[in-house]
């Protein structure tokens, strides 16, 4: 098993770039790649699953790649087959570091930096079997809620077989996703599969697992496409494999029964203490939260991912949740170019209970940033 880092001097320069820089968005990205890695510290259980997965027996002999955090648009979406109007691609979903690089929005951009490694292509040049994991901090705008953080853990493994020596199948694939849930929740663990798509793999599918009643998806997964081979410089005609990539929070907030996702980056001992895997969550407390309506109105290019990220920039952790309450237009009364949105923010503490003192000013400076940043006129 090789350990890879790999070093990138676009990642280097654009990263001193921003340092120089202080506007909003600037300061966004700087505080998004200063989190700590969790799949890398210890005692987090995002660290305990990848030390699970990297230990079990099926995957031993897998290599390990650290990959840059800043990428190309190119690597991440045009040699993965994501289509030119794939929303993925969108300033909405993604967050640019400038035109042509992104914060990483999966893990699976390992692939292209693992074919370069000169002791890989070797290998695959003497016909050897190669597979590979790739783990850490990928970055998404998404909604805000207990469920969902814009900033999260993936882990990536693929595995690459010369066809003269074995056609990975989807059987093949199946069995190692199952090796993988069993490494991370025990032998006893259920699990079913179900069709899937995705931009580079096919056929694909995605893993659910049984938690009481419930069956929950976790990971998705698939057969490397030929095309994807091409664009990686991989003869489809002599190489074959399976990969997977699941976000690992969601196998440690099943595993623990964890109601909020901010809880894994809690630092309050009370809640740390509790964060091992099988061990059931119990709340510290319940603290009640305060809400806090926001109604304005603004243009049509509003972007809602846009203000999700102002909003945890101003309120942090102590935001558990944005509910959109009203959206409307009226031509007569607004202007055909203008449309009104009502928010509901739910600011509550996982750790103590929050004082209103401590969230008028929070309020008030959203009240502010929003009327400057996105040029609203509040109602």
């Amino acid at each position: 098993m090789a350990n890879i880092v790999v070093k990138s001097e676009d990642e280097d320069r654009l990263k001193k770039e921003l340092e120089n820089k202080n506007d909003a968005p600037a300061n966004r990205l700087k505080r998004y790649l200063n989190m700590p890695d969790l799949s890398r510290t210890p005692g987090s259980p995002i660290c305990e699953i990848v030390g699970r997965v990297l230990a079990a027996p099926s995957f031993q002999g897998f290599d390990v790649i650290e990959v840059p955090e800043i990428v190309p648009t190119d690597i991440s979406f045009d040699l993965f087959d994501f289509a030119p109007d794939h929303p993925a691609r969108s300033r909405s979903d993604t967050y640019y570091v400038d035109d042509n690089h992104i914060l990483r929005t999966h893990t699976t951009v390992m692939w292209y930096y693992y074919l370069q490694d000169p002791g890989v292509k070797k290998r695959m040049e003497a016909g050897e079997p190669v597979g590979c994991f790739s783990y850490g901090k990928v970055y998404r705008k998404d909604e805000l809620d207990n469920r969902h953080m814009n900033v999260f853990h993936q882990m990536d493994a693929w595995y690459l077989s010369p066809k003269d020596k074995k056609v990975i199948t989807i059987e093949d694939l199946k069995a190692s996703l199952a090796d993988y849930a069993k490494a991370i929740f025990g032998d006893g663990v259920k699990y079913r599969f179900n069709p899937d798509t995705f931009p580079y793999t096919d056929p694909s599918l995605e893993m659910e697992i049984q938690k009481g009643d419930k069956w929950l998806e976790v990971v998705g997964s698939g057969i490397v496409k030929g095309s994807v081979f091409e664009k990686l410089g991989v003869d489809p005609e002599k190489w074959t494999g399976w990969a997977f990539g699941p976000g690992i929070e969601r196998f440690a907030m099943i595993s623990m029964d964890i109601p909020d996702i901010r809880l894994l980056w809690s630092q309050d001992e009370r809640v740390k203490k509790q964060l091992k895997l099988g061990n059931k969550f119990k709340e510290v407390s319940k603290y009640p939260p305060i809400t806090r309506d926001i109604s304005f109105v603004v243009d049509k290019s509003f972007v809602p991912n846009d203000y999700f990220d102002l909003i945890r920039e101003i309120g942090g952790d102590l935001v558990e949740q944005v509910e959109l309450l009203d959206k409307y237009e009226d031509a007569k009364k607004f202007g055909s170019d203008k449309r009104s949105y009502t928010y509901r923010v739910i600011y509550r503490s996982p750790e103590r209970t929050l004082k209103t003192e401590e969230v008028e000013p929070l309020q008030n400076r959203l009240y502010e940033e929003t009327k400057k940043q996105f040029n609203a006129e509040l109602r």
